[in-house]
This record gives C-alpha cells, sequence and structure tokens, in this order.
C-alpha cells in the first residue's frame, strides 16, 4: 500500500541521499589559504572569488545516484513485503559502504591533514539520517507484516 508510513520513510531516505548533492561533506582551508569544498561531485576551491571545481569524483556522483533511487524502488515492491525487507536490508549495507568509499575519497584528497570539528558539512550526517530512515521503513513494514499474518490467522 503506497499510503502507508514506510513510504514516507523511504522516500525521505531518498531525499537525504540526493541531498548529498547540494551539501559539501568536508570543507578544509589549504596551505595557501583558499577554501575547499568536497562534495559527491568533486573538489570545489574558491579561486579569484569564484567557486571552481577542480577535479570531479565521476563515478562517486553515479554511485550517489544509483544508492539515490534504490529506496525509491522499494517503495514499489509493496505487495512483496518480504522481498520489500531484503531491500531494505541491502540498502542500508550499500549506505554503509558508501559512507566508507565517502571517507576514503576524502582521504586521498586531505592527506595526512588533521581535521577539527567544524571541518565537517552537513553531508557528513545525511547517510546516518538515510540509514535511520531506511529502518524506519523497515519497522513499518514489518508492523504491515504483522497485521497481515493476524488478519489471516482470523480466516
Amino acid at each position: 500500500m503506497l499510503q502507508r508510513i514506510q513510504t514516507l520513510w523511504l522516500f525521505l531516505s531518498t531525499t537525504v541521499i540526493f541531498a548529498l548533492f547540494l551539501f559539501p561533506y568536508l570543507q578544509i582551508l589549504n596551505a595557501n589559504g583558499t577554501a575547499r569544498a568536497i562534495k559527491v561531485t568533486g573538489v570545489y576551491e574558491n579561486i579569484g572569488g569564484q567557486i571552481v571545481q577542480t577535479s570531479g569524483f565521476t563515478a562517486l556522483t553515479i554511485g550517489t545516484v544509483i544508492l539515490g533511487i534504490l529506496p525509491f524502488i522499494v517503495i514499489f515492491f509493496y505487495t512483496d513485503r518480504k522481498k520489500q525487507i531484503k531491500l531494505c536490508y541491502l540498502t542500508i549495507v550499500l549506505i554503509l559502504g558508501f559512507s566508507f568509499w565517502l571517507a576514503q575519497s576524502a582521504k586521498s584528497i586531505i592527506g595526512d591533514m588533521q581535521l577539527q570539528f567544524e571541518n565537517y558539512g552537513i553531508g557528513v550526517i545525511l547517510p546516518c539520517f538515510a540509514v535511520l530512515f531506511v529502518i524506519l521503513a523497515l519497522r513499518g513494514i514489518r508492523n504491515d507484516e504483522k497485521l497481515v499474518r493476524s488478519a489471516d490467522r482470523l480466516r
């Protein structure tokens, strides 16, 4: 049923993952004093008062799009709740792997530089919210499954 609460949670998870395109997950200052922002699309620097993309992350961008579409696709498996649950677990694992990929790509950009709390952007916590929303969707799917089982017992 598309009007269930898990639809909202899965849609929010999709929205949060796509919000990674808007918000940087790391902001650092170079040795020469220019600001750099690392997003899933690439590294952006402030050069001459303009924001310029200095390097791009094509694979990371494609991975973000695929990962963002996955919770949205899970919504349409509402008739097969067992498959929906499996896909939710797969989504959680993929989001965690994606977070590791984000960390490794940032580590390759910054090298051995020490990061402070103010270096982290909003994009760092967005995958955590996506996992939380998928877990809440799983809870709703399980409640629906229990409801269907109890109705089947009454027949």
